[in-house]
């Protein structure tokens, strides 16, 4: 097998640019979900021709930044 290659998802963890599809497998949440996502400007996006793709590091990115949001509200002093 090569190195990269998941056999569970049958995803290559080495692509620079995922599908908006793939994207949304990673996070867990729905294609549509995920567009919304891009369109808002929350999860990074690029286009290459006339395809749509999300850089593979953006969605740790987008993790991350849901983690400090999480952690900047629960460390907020209540009104």
């Amino acid at each position: 097998m090569e190195p990269g290659l998941s056999t569970a998802h049958g995803t290559d963890t080495t692509l620079a640019l995922l599908s908006v599809e793939e994207a949304a497998r990673r996070l867990g949440v729905g294609r549509t979900v995920c567009y919304r996502l891009i369109s808002s400007g929350e999860l990074e996006s690029v286009t290459v021709g006339r395809l749509r793709r999300v850089p593979a590091d953006a969605v740790p990115e987008y993790v991350a930044s849901l983690r400090q949001s999480a952690r900047s509200a629960a460390s907020a002093p209540a009104a």
